[in-house]
């Protein structure tokens, strides 16, 4: 008999999702907790990121611990992983979604300011895998899902810094995917378009931005926190298995065009 629906129950997995607080990084948190994994949320504010995991054990009923690190320091990532394996024993799943975006022209923006991001979204990611890959590499087996953006794939005017960042976890996704794939870790992304995060609510009301939504995006609207919750819990799971450096696009149609 081929394999059912179970190929996407995560029961008795432990995850990391950084940048696990708020917006698409909580919403995949709740989508694996939901599909029976235990989570481990990581984001810089202590606060939200304790509230975030007592949320997520209410609702779904799975152990769910939040901790506050820098994926962009060394020894925070490690102690990350050190804390998920105290709590759960194992890393069968990481979610590098910690994120940070800054917009604007290149003529207007600060060195520092682009450097910032590049520090988050590449260095960070780097880091938190480097930091998980001794455990999986022992026990062979993982997933691991970089959370890119469409503009990793397509370019937008005034963000240099974001694209520049996505383009770059594509590039690390690919390589990854082919170090990594022979001790049975597979590496994929999945590349959002607009969603209506915290981090893009600033804009959100702006013509240019209604416009744009209107005529790049198919279905003509932001995307909905729960719509990227079936391609994490895809990825993370049995069902997955012959995935290796894909790029998974949840878009509205953007890249479509």
């Amino acid at each position: 008999m081929l394999p059912g629906i179970r190929q996407f129950d995560l029961t008795g997995r432990a995850a990391i999702i950084t940048g696990g607080s708020k917006g698409l990084g909580l919403a995949m948190a709740a989508g694996l907790a939901s599909a029976g994994a235990d989570v481990l949320l990581v984001s810089r504010n202590e606060a939200e990121i304790v509230s975030a995991a007592e949320r997520i054990a209410a609702d779904f009923g799975h152990r769910a611990v939040g901790i506050s690190a820098d994926v962009s320091r060394s020894e925070d990532c490690e102690t990350m992983v050190t804390r998920a394996l105290d709590e759960y024993g194992k890393i069968d799943i990481l979610i590098n979604n910690a994120g940070v975006n800054v917009r604007g022209a290149i003529d207007q923006l600060s060195y520092d300011q682009f450097r910032e991001v590049q520090r988050v979204n590449v260095d960070g990611l780097w880091l938190a895998t480097r930091a998980v890959v001794p455990t999986m590499k022992a026990a062979r087996s993982g997933r691991i899902i970089n959370i890119a953006s469409t503009l990793g794939l397509v370019g937008l005017e005034d963000r240099t810094p974001y694209a520049t960042s996505k383009g770059a976890v594509v590039q690390m996704t690919r390589a990854l995917a082919l170090e990594l794939a022979p001790w049975n870790i597979c590496v994929n992304a999945i590349c959002p378009g607009p969603f209506l995060t915290p981090m893009n609510e600033p804009i959100a009301e702006a013509e240019q931005t209604k416009k744009f939504i209107l005529g790049a995006v198919a279905l003509g609207r932001w995307g909905r926190m729960e719509e990227i919750q079936g391609a994490a819990i895809f990825l993370a799971s049995d069902a997955a298995s012959y995935m290796v450096g894909s790029l998974l696009t949840v878009d509205g149609g953007w890249t479509a065009r």
